[in-house]
C-alpha cells in the first residue's frame, strides 16, 4: 500500500492513472488508501495512536495562530488549582481565554507541595491576587484509600514506594481543607483572595464552599 501511495504520488505516474482512470476514480482511491493507511498506525502496545492525529491539529493550530502578543502575566491577575479529569472544561465553565489565568491541574484539584511552589510563583513573579480551588463531583479520588492504591501497586509491580495519592471521601470538606492550606501558607499574602468550588458534572454548575462559623 504504502509503495501504490508512492506511485500515485509521483507526477508521471498520477498522469498516467489519471488518463486511465480519470480525475474522480483516482482521486477516489488515493484518499480512500491514505485513510486505510492511517486506521492501521499502531503504537507498540497494539493500540491505536492519536500522535498523528494531534500533530495534524498542531499545524492547523498553528497556522491560524494569533496569540503572540500574550503577555507572560495573567490578565484577570487569577490561577486556578483543579482536578486533571477531562470533564472539566475550566477555561469555558469560568468564561475565560488565553492569558487570562493559570491553570493548575493534579489529580483531585489538591494543594500539593508542587501546586504551592506553582501558587509562589505566579503571585510574586507573575501578578495573580485570587486564587481558586475548584474539585467536582463524582470524583474518582472518592472512590479509594491511599493504603489499598499502594498496596495494589506495589503487589503489581512488586516495588514499594511511600508516596501519598491524597484520596479524600468527602467533597466540601477536601475544598475547605485546600483552601486552609492555602490561608494558612506563611508566604501568601493575606491579602491574596482565595476561595473553593465543586463543580457539578451533571450540570455544569459551580458551587461555593464557605467555611462554617467557629
Amino acid at each position: 500500500m504504502k509503495h501504490f501511495l508512492e506511485i500515485v504520488g509521483n507526477p508521471l505516474y498520477y498522469g498516467i492513472f489519471l488518463t486511465l482512470l480519470g480525475p474522480f476514480t483516482v482521486a477516489l482511491i488515493y484518499r480512500r488508501l491514505q485513510g486505510n493507511a492511517r486506521s492501521k498506525r499502531e503504537d507498540p502496545d497494539g493500540r491505536m495512536s492519536a500522535k498523528d492525529d494531534l500533530l495534524r491539529e498542531n499545524q492547523r493550530f498553528a497556522r491560524r495562530f494569533d496569540l503572540q502578543r500574550l503577555p507572560a502575566r495573567p490578565a484577570r491577575r487569577l490561577a486556578v488549582v483543579t482536578c486533571m479529569d477531562a470533564r472539566l472544561p475550566v477555561e469555558r465553565l469560568l468564561g475565560l481565554t488565553p492569558g487570562e489565568a493559570h491553570i493548575i491541574r493534579n489529580a483531585g484539584g489538591i494543594v500539593t507541595e508542587d501546586a504551592i511552589r506553582s501558587l509562589l510563583v505566579s503571585h510574586y513573579l507573575l501578578g495573580t491576587e485570587e486564587f481558586l480551588i475548584i474539585n467536582h463531583s463524582d470524583c474518582r479520588m472518592m472512590t479509594f484509600k491511599d493504603e489499598e492504591l499502594s498496596a495494589r501497586l506495589q503487589c503489581q509491580t512488586g516495588k514499594q514506594i511511600a508516596i501519598t495519592f491524597h484520596a479524600f471521601s468527602d467533597l466540601e470538606d477536601n475544598v475547605r481543607r485546600q483552601v486552609q492550606k492555602l490561608k494558612a501558607h506563611p508566604w501568601i499574602p493575606r491579602t491574596v483572595r482565595v476561595r473553593g468550588f465543586v463543580y457539578d458534572v451533571s450540570t455544569g454548575l459551580l458551587q461555593e464552599v464557605t467555611t462554617p462559623c467557629k
